[in-house]
């Protein structure tokens, strides 16, 4: 009798949502931000432990606990290719639980086995985790809020990684756990948000006639399409996979080290400036990306995504120049620059792809795309990962960083304007074509 009531309330809120637009935007905005945001409790925490005097064949145990899990996450990257680009809707929502719940064991396994063994557990967590972005952006994408949706979803990359680092600094500082147990521990306040949110976005209405009009259906992909896809937009998305791994190397570094730069700077015993600076630059990323939904034409959009990101790497190279002579604090000067940063990064984790594919009215989804750009994105992580440690590049971590921005800055801006070029061409003639 029971079993019968909850799956009468289950119904009635399906239907709710499917008469009511507005409360499906912000059921799907809060789940998606809100899962994203507990997986990163399960990948972050671990960056602010130091794990002094440890060390694996000469090399800094952080060092290669971060790598060994980027190595994971990028190796996901890859699968997903295929993966996500394959999936069928209806299995997104029990793939992303095990996955998390995989990620979950490997930290309790990372708490347990002493190292250097241990090393292989933060492989095996970034392995899962790489393909949640996938399951959940698969529910928000070909809808005409997507932007509003995907702000909130690429905002909680920002929020989340603060909010993980901040509990598990917490944990380290309070509560005293050890830097073996504390990850594992950190994830315990995500599992709950996790699995309600889980539930609440899979209850939403798929892509109504109106979206899939606007936007294009999104379909899973078959081997030959992904073939026709690479035929057609290769040469056109080389520029920009190239640019988004700079940013995305740029990125990682400041998830992974941003504590070491901290400390450098003299903040090291105030937990909470991580959640701080996430959250600030979270809210203006937020701000811009979730304005695109207010064009509606998906060609101009797709245009002005470009200068977006533009616009962010002069802002995070003028913020560097400016600290650099004094001018800013070591604070303004972060929360300027990462909000460069992610402005530059963030557009092609929501918007970017997603207006490309309704411009040229593709079929596709954004999950194989966007698992391209990203599994070379994270092969250059961890190509300057080793780079930087194997050459011994004796830098403070301030130069370092402001070097990483001015490069992404030089680079990235050369590489986006090429792919506002081709582009311009590219549509032009498939316009032309389709007039004939």
């Amino acid at each position: 009798m029971q079993t019968q009531l909850l799956g009468v309330k289950q119904a009635n809120f399906k239907q709710w949502l499917a008469k009511t637009p507005l409360g499906a935007v912000c059921i799907m905005s809060f789940s998606a931000f809100t899962i994203y945001s507990c997986m990163y409790g399960f990948r972050k925490p671990y960056t602010v432990a130091t794990y002094t005097n440890t060390y694996f064949l000469g090399i800094s145990y952080k060092v290669c606990l971060v790598v060994a899990q980027v190595l994971g996450y990028m190796l996901s990257k890859f699968i997903g290719i295929r993966f996500i680009s394959a999936m069928q809707p209806a299995r997104r929502g029990y793939f992303i639980v095990l996955f998390i719940s995989l990620a979950w064991l490997s930290l309790l396994g990372f708490a347990i086995i002493p190292a250097p063994y241990n090393i292989i557990c933060m492989f095996l967590n970034g392995l899962p985790l790489g393909l949640v972005f996938g399951l959940v952006f698969g529910f928000l994408e070909g809808r005409r809020t997507t932007e509003i949706m995907g702000a909130f979803l690429a905002s909680s990359f920002i929020f989340a990684s603060g909010l993980a680092k901040s509990i598990g600094k917490w944990m380290l500082l309070e509560w005293h756990i050890t830097d073996w147990w504390m990850p594992f521990f950190a994830g315990l306040f995500f599992v709950l948000p996790m699995l309600i949110c889980v539930w609440l976005i899979q209850q939403v209405p798929a892509p109504s006639k109106e979206d899939i009009a606007h936007r294009t259906e999104r379909y899973p992909m078959t081997k030959a399409e992904r073939m026709a896809f690479i035929k057609t937009f290769g040469f056109a998305i080389t520029p920009v996979v190239i640019a988004y791994g700079t940013f995305t190397i740029v990125r990682d570094f400041c998830e992974d080290f941003s504590n070491e730069l901290w400390i450098e700077t003299g903040y090291q015993n105030d937990a909470g400036i991580f959640a701080k600076m996430s959250t600030n630059v979270s809210l203006i990323v937020l701000t811009i990306i979730g304005c695109f939904f207010l064009i509606k034409n998906n060609y101009k959009a797709f245009v002005a995504t470009h200068y977006v990101v533009i616009f962010g790497l002069i802002l995070s190279a003028i913020a560097t120049l400016f600290h650099a002579s004094h001018f800013i604090s070591p604070v303004t000067w972060m929360l300027l620059s990462t909000t460069g940063i992610y402005l530059a990064y963030l557009p092609f984790n929501c918007l970017y792809f997603e207006r490309m594919l309704s411009t040229y009215k593709i079929r596709a989804n954004v999950g194989f795309v966007m698992y391209i750009a990203d599994a070379f994105g994270y092969l250059g992580t961890v190509a300057v990962l080793l780079v930087k440690e194997f050459f011994s590049i004796n830098d403070s971590w301030v130069r370092f960083f402001s070097g990483l921005f001015n490069t992404a800055c030089m680079v990235g801006t050369l590489l986006i304007a090429i792919s506002l070029i081709i582009h311009h061409r590219l549509f032009k003639n498939i316009s032309s074509s389709h007039e004939k």
